[in-house]
């Protein structure tokens, strides 16, 4: 089992959600039924907790205690919600800059963006509630405690969120290496969303399509793509280049 922090039990992780601890996910046992499961389960969804039904032996992977069929991640840190953010990053007089992180599931590059995005002053970052790493203890020590301090919205859909950024006044920038346009041209002066997706499939269609700007990095050698924590590095730095050049203040 990792360091994660869990919480075992379908009463516990009842009492857990209405104490309002922020939970993760939740694994519930697969043929689990019954007025206490369809309880919780009625919860997770009042509360916008992902809920996945797992055959027993996956729950008794993660822990050998009596989980009762239930056991609840506990996240490191509170989540947010992009209509909650928006709204302040302007009242505040920035000029917002936002990660998009479309399907990364690998803890430790997670933890290395988060990183990185925390020293390029990025106000945001936002992962989708499913298909996506959690902001467990192990993201949080790979990020070396970044993930504490930039704020982390969980949206039950990407592309609505995205099309939101869009409506806010977003200039929404996908990397991909499919791009024709070089990252360095496009321009990142304005309120940016930057897009970047997994290491094996990219960017998902639904969203790369409501792209503003597809850019790619110029790529020499027979490799044909950057590991994506070092590719988000490279895009946040010319966000910050861009931003410096032009007298603007990051912070």
């Amino acid at each position: 089992m990792d360091s994660n922090e869990y919480i075992f039990g379908i009463h516990s992780a009842i009492e857990a959600i209405e104490a309002g601890r922020t939970i993760d996910k939740l694994f519930i046992k697969k043929d689990m039924h019954g007025d206490l499961a369809v309880r919780l389960c009625h919860l997770a969804k009042s509360h916008d907790i992902p809920v996945q039904r797992v055959p027993v032996e996956r729950l008794n992977k993660i822990t050998r205690k009596n989980h009762q069929g239930v056991v609840a991640m506990i996240s490191a840190v509170a989540y947010y919600k992009l209509a909650d953010i928006v709204p302040a990053m302007f009242e505040d007089g920035v000029l917002p800059f936002v990660l998009i992180l479309d399907g990364i599931t690998d803890v430790r590059n997670f933890g290395a963006i988060a990183r990185t995005a925390e020293c390029c002053g990025v106000n945001a970052i936002v992962i989708p509630s499913r298909g996506s790493v959690s902001v467990g203890a192990d993201a949080v020590k790979t990020s070396a405690g970044a993930l504490l301090h930039i704020p982390v919205c969980r949206e039950d859909s990407l592309p609505k969120a995205v099309e939101y950024l869009r409506d806010s006044g977003y200039t929404i920038v996908c990397s991909t290496e499919k791009a024709s346009e070089n990252y360095t041209m496009v321009d990142f002066t304005t309120p940016i969303a930057l897009v970047m997706g997994a290491e094996d499939t990219g960017i998902s269609n639904e969203v790369l399509r409501l792209a503003d700007k597809r850019a790619a990095i110029p790529m020499f050698g027979r490799i044909g793509s950057l590991n994506v924590s070092v590719a988000a590095g490279v895009m946040m730095y010319e966000v910050v280049r861009q931003r410096l050049e032009g007298n603007i203040d990051i912070e």
